[in-house]
């Protein structure tokens, strides 16, 4: 008896196609929508700031020129800016419960096929 999987129409494999697309979307870009990834960064200006002050030499400044920024306070933001490394155990408690609880789903709802394949290729051994 050789494994058979089960047969799918088109509508099916259509509409697990996009399920699966959805569900990509969604974990790559949900967390960004509810800052809870990404570069967050919080700028730290400095008063009447000049180019000496932010850090910026000549060869820097003619790289600012050429991104058409030219005045000092322009780039003020965007030169003090850090990125903020702060830390949530409660984020890190959630995304652990979620990856492993993906994990036993995905090994519970696989059982079963998990377990006719190696039936097939290997028989029931009986003790």
């Amino acid at each position: 008896m050789a494994y058979k999987p089960p047969k799918q129409g088109l509508a099916g494999q259509i509409f697990d196609v996009l399920t699966l697309l959805v569900l990509t979307v969604g974990a790559l870009y949900v967390p960004l929508y509810l800052g809870l990834a990404g570069a967050a960064k919080v700028p730290n200006p400095i008063a009447n700031p000049t180019w000496e002050a932010l850090g910026q030499n000549a060869t820097e400044q003619q790289q600012w020129a050429a991104l058409g920024i030219t005045d000092p306070a322009a780039a003020n933001d965007i030169i003090t800016a850090r990125f903020d490394y702060s830390f949530s155990w409660a984020a890190l408690i959630v995304m652990a419960v979620l990856v492993i609880g993906y994990f036993v789903l995905v090994v519970r709802l696989s059982d079963r096929e998990y377990r006719e394949v190696i039936a097939e290729r290997f028989g029931n051994k009986k003790r």
